[in-house]
């Protein structure tokens, strides 16, 4: 499981539902933690700390985390539709191509097709 920090959950869920393409019901959203669903063996659970608190969060430099895909130029598309942060744009290394994107505590995730 791969624990993200951030400051306001609700808002972290919205933005990585909407990020993984999933169903939000936000009514569902019960602080201080949310699991994201994943297919995979690992998942990532969103961690605003206790309630009545605002966590600071510093963000670190470099990405925290990557996400997969088959279409790098479609990833980057779908990013754009959404107006999410693009931290960098496609970078490509023969048969391996990633850009950068920025969560909304600043947190670099990266999306890659390698």
């Amino acid at each position: 499981m791969k624990f993200t920090h951030v400051s306001n959950l609700e808002k972290s869920v919205i933005w990585y539902s909407k990020l993984l393409n999933q169903p939000i019901d936000v009514s569902y959203v019960s602080p201080p933690v949310y699991n994201l669903e994943m297919n995979q063996n690992t998942g990532i659970t969103l961690d605003a700390g206790p309630s009545g608190t605002t966590k600071e969060i510093t963000p670190h430099p470099g990405p925290l985390f990557n996400f997969h895909t088959d279409d790098i130029h479609q990833a980057y598309e779908y990013i754009e539709k959404l107006k999410y942060e693009i931290v960098s744009e496609i970078i490509k290394f023969n048969d391996f191509a990633y850009f950068n994107i920025s969560d909304p505590d600043g947190n670099v995730i990266m999306i890659c097709n390698g």
